[in-house]
């Protein structure tokens, strides 16, 4: 098979100007879709944002930020601190008690990973209030001692304390006397660039003027849910809010404003008394994470009940937070799947504070649309004159300096650049001259293997890739052994998943695959699946001179199966607590001389067979249930077979719509079980029970089933033996006709 030409050495004897128009035409196409892909970087919609986000999140997996500065200590309101002093909110007073602990420690500074927008529902004048039934001296007892929100807010202004505010989606009133931080911008006005919120929830009023500060903690995942920046200043309530970080930086070098930097991009970086930090245009950080560290934290009731080691926040920032899952303050990190908000914070401070926070500058869109050009016109100019191997090499070479690039720039210098986007450009233009290429000379080529997929048997795919000329309508007679599966109460099973057609699916798939696999493992061809049924045949398209034991031996092999699901679904059943229905099946062989071949028209057809031993085939299949047995064989095949499996006769039945009655058996099991002595023994009782049936002698009858039915219990025969006992029973009360042969008619399908 030719190469496409882009792997091709140039072609000296072609004609000038037929080489010049073919690689033109190529390369103009390739030259259209460099240009598109620029348009879509610059239209940056999500899935090739999150490819981006998500190649920034492997850069950091790779290299998550080496912990060398400590100035955070995090007071954590964890599971087991909860347990110790009851659910959260807790009592302004307990809040304040661990303000005065941690200032009397030496913090250098406490904020709060939280808001407190209502007066405390546990200070004693509004549980007074709030009781009934309480005397006049009692209430009057309560309404004197001191107001909670009143004792935390002493203990606030006694410290140097930052509380936390959060944005709203909607707007909220706010008193127009509140404490606020300023801003000074340097530059344009960088406010539709940032972060917009309607509301601000903030602190009630008296915690609010106590406070030396007051910040945003609200974090602003991004599409995909993942946290990777936080906004330093934000748009909330109709003014510049600074983030609870920043605020935190304000307090500590005793700034009375912020000095925010911008360009017409947006904002450039946010300045206080020596100390800048370099922002993207939304006013946002981009953190180096590191993993989740133990040493941050501290419990919050190791600072209530006096166990507080004060060297661990002597001079620290001192962030007050939760990592209780109740009180929902998890975040998903590039490098953690769950981390609480308030480490996110307390990394932001280590991050910038070690000023090795990450940077996206406003103009890297234009480096890497710039790369992506580049790279793209060298594979356009290139690509048709190399050969194969110079050209993978030359893609190498790219592939390495676009990677090599980009960790240069994260690694050493903090910078993020996508390299994804400029060699998946590459990649795309590259296949674009491919496949023009390859269309144009491989055109007229048939892929039978995928046209024909459809047929299931992995040998009938072969053979009409071999032989095409198959492909015709009509077929060939031929004797075949045909298998009808289905599974018994599949309505009730599906009652049972109504509310849940997935898992009806995938119990459908759970229990259709390892029928399929026995089915195919022993020479089968599956002819279609009918909702839960299976139809197969055996000796088409290949010739299978054992077809009826291969047919039996797929039986076998298939209730082996379901026997092992079933035992897996109900130990899955009994650990998660929840009820199971059992997979019974019940299987119908029929041997018989059949048409086989494309069946349909010239449109579409299946490779399918028809004829009465099919008819048969699924009659007694649906025969199995009424005999409360698990296969049912036709006559021929129960005859071919007898010899190496064990097999019983348990009837001469005349099915629906048909005129004469065959003498149907039950597949008991292989040769092992059939030269055993119990199912010798049992044979034997079992042709005395069937003979004194057929000759109306009942006394006798009843007599043998009883033995019949306790050794057949162990072969799974009881249900038939049941039957028996019922149609004696019947036949005792109600003798049949004179001219009855032993024949049972069947009624239904």
């Amino acid at each position: 098979m030719p190469l496409p030409r882009p792997f091709r050495r140039a072609a000296a004897p072609a004609p000038r100007p037929q080489t010049t128009r073919k690689i033109g035409l190529d390369r103009a196409l390739a030259l259209l879709v460099l240009l598109a892909l620029v348009a879509l970087r610059i239209w940056d919609p999500a899935p090739v944002e999150t490819l981006r986000l998500r190649t920034f999140d492997a850069l950091q997996a790779l290299h998550p930020r080496p912990v060398t500065l400590r100035p955070v200590t995090i007071v954590d309101i964890d599971e087991a601190s909860i347990r110790a002093y009851g659910q959260w909110p807790w009592a302004r007073t307990r809040v304040a008690e661990m303000v005065r602990r941690l200032t009397e420690a030496g913090a250098a500074v406490i904020a709060f990973d939280m808001v407190f927008p209502e007066p405390d529902r546990l200070s004693p004048a509004r549980i007074a209030q709030g009781l009934d039934g309480l005397d006049g001296s009692a209430r009057d007892a309560l309404a004197r001692l001191p107001d909670t929100d009143a004792v935390l807010a002493e203990a606030i202004r006694a410290g140097r304390v930052i509380l936390g505010q959060s944005a709203l989606e909607q707007l909220a009133a706010e008193a127009p006397d509140l404490p606020r931080t300023g801003f000074a911008i340097l530059g344009p006005d960088p406010s539709a660039h940032l972060a917009r919120f309607p509301g601000l929830l903030h602190n009630i009023a008296e915690l609010e003027r106590a406070a030396a500060g007051r910040g945003l903690f609200t974090i602003v995942p991004e599409r995909d849910g993942i946290v990777r920046r936080i906004p330093l200043a934000v748009q909330a309530g109709g003014r510049l809010v600074p983030g609870l970080g920043l605020e935190i930086l304000r307090v500590l070098t005793g700034s009375g404003a912020v000095l925010l930097r911008a360009d017409a991009a947006g904002a450039l970086a946010l300045a206080l008394p020596g100390f800048e930090i370099p922002t993207d245009a939304t006013a946002s950080v981009w953190l180096h994470f590191s993993g989740r560290d133990p040493a941050r934290s501290i419990p919050a009731r190791a600072v209530l009940d006096g166990s507080l080691d004060p060297e661990r926040v002597a001079q620290k920032i001192v962030l007050v937070g939760t990592s209780a899952l109740g009180l929902l303050d998890n975040k998903t990190t590039p490098v953690e799947r769950v981390m609480p908000g308030v480490e996110v914070q307390a990394q932001l401070l280590e991050s910038v504070l070690s000023r090795t926070t990450l940077s996206y500058p406003n103009d890297a869109i234009v480096v890497e649309i710039a790369l992506t050009l580049a790279v793209g016109l060298i594979v356009v100019v290139f690509a048709p004159l190399l050969g194969a191997v110079r050209l993978l090499l030359l893609g190498a070479v790219i592939a390495l300096f676009l990677a090599a690039t980009a960790w240069f720039r994260f690694k050493e210098l903090g910078i993020l650049l996508d390299a994804t986007f400029p060699l998946g450009a590459s990649l795309t233009v590259y296949a674009v001259l491919v496949f023009t290429n390859y269309t144009r000379e491989q055109t007229g080529r048939q892929r039978i293997r995928a046209a024909f997929g459809q047929y299931l048997s992995p040998a009938l795919v072969e053979q009409l890739a071999a032989h095409p000329e198959t492909l015709k309508l009509g077929g060939e007679e031929r004797q075949l052994t045909i298998m009808f599966s289905d599974v018994r109460g599949f309505t009730g099973i599906a009652e049972f998943y109504r509310n849940d057609p997935a898992g009806l699916t995938a119990l459908m798939n759970r229990f259709l695959s390892p029928l399929t696999d026995a089915i195919i493992g022993a020479r089968g061809t599956i002819d279609k699946y009918m909702g839960d049924a299976i139809m197969a045949f055996w000796n088409a398209p290949l010739d299978d001179p054992d077809q009826e034991a291969n047919a039996c031996r797929a039986a076998l092999e298939m209730i082996a199966r379901m026997d092992a699901l079933n035992a897996l679904r109900k130990a899955e059943a009994e650990a998660g607590g929840h009820p199971v229905l059992p997979i019974d099946i019940g299987i119908g062989l029929n041997t018989g001389r059949c048409v086989v071949g494309n069946m349909g028209s010239s449109l579409r057809f299946d490779y399918s067979v028809l004829g009465d031993p099919v008819n048969v085939a699924s009659r007694l299949e649906g025969q199995s249930k009424a005999y409360r047995v698990k296969t049912i064989l036709g006559a021929a095949t129960a005859a071919a077979v007898a010899d190496r499996f064990a097999v019983l006769e348990i009837d001469l039945v005349r099915v629906k719509g048909k005129t004469e009655a065959e003498a149907v058996s039950t597949l008991v099991g292989d040769a092992t079980v059939r030269d055993s002595l119990a199912f010798r023994r049992l044979a034997a009782r079992h042709a005395e029970l069937l003979a004194a049936y057929r000759r109306r002698d009942w006394a006798t009858a009843r007599g043998r089933l009883a033995a019949c039915r306790s050794e057949g219990a162990a072969f799974g025969l009881a249900g038939l033996y049941d039957l028996y006992l019922e149609r004696v029973s019947a036949y005792e009360s109600v003798p049949p006709p004179a001219d009855w042969l032993g024949v049972h008619v069947a009624l239904t399908k």
